[in-house]
């Protein structure tokens, strides 16, 4: 493990110089600057000093992280098809439920729609990639078209209804996840 590389990329991630991360470590930028190019090896109770001053646990600048999936294919994604609603949602990241936010890609059939959704403490992000949709939130009812979106924050009831003659899909983003 590369320990000069990675406080290095600590201070950065924290937007502070070297001599800001010395001033606060009451080290010298000198040093600071030979420890991130591994010329310079602090002591176990500098280093702790560091990772303090960055906000850091010894444990966790140490701990492997496992290399979480960030791109998913097809195969990853999760589908679930309802045909007697006229409804397809395809989960875009496995184990969204544990993130902020969840992705789906919404297909509804001409007369579909989704299910209704309780008011919520978040938000809701939706992009109508083809057709038309009506969103429906509380009493109002509001029309999208293919290259539009919306963004709620959920205070009604609400759902999307393809009131269009033909096939409809949406990108539907919720925070937290709602699926």
């Amino acid at each position: 493990m590369e320990i000069g590389e990675k406080l290095r990329e600590l201070r950065i991630q924290r937007g502070l110089t070297q001599e800001e991360m010395a001033d606060r470590c009451e080290l010298s930028k000198g040093f600071i600057s030979q420890v991130e190019r591994d010329l310079a090896s602090p002591s176990i109770a500098t280093l702790k000093d560091m990772l303090e001053c960055l906000g850091v646990t010894l444990q966790n600048f140490f701990s492997e992280t496992s290399n979480e999936k960030i791109v998913f294919s097809p195969q990853d994604m999760f589908e679930k098809e309802v045909p007697e609603q006229g409804l397809k949602i395809t989960w875009l990241v496995p184990d969204a439920q544990k993130n902020s936010m969840e992705p789906i890609l919404l297909e509804l059939e001409p007369g579909a729609q989704s299910q209704v959704l309780p008011p919520l403490e978040g938000e809701e992000f939706g992009y109508v990639l083809r057709g038309q949709i009506t969103l429906v939130h509380g009493k109002k009812r509001m029309i999208v078209r293919k290259g539009g979106s919306f963004c709620l924050h959920p205070s009604a009831t609400h759902q999307i209804e393809n009131s269009g003659s033909k096939p409809a899909a949406v990108l539907w983003v919720s925070t937290p996840p709602s699926f």
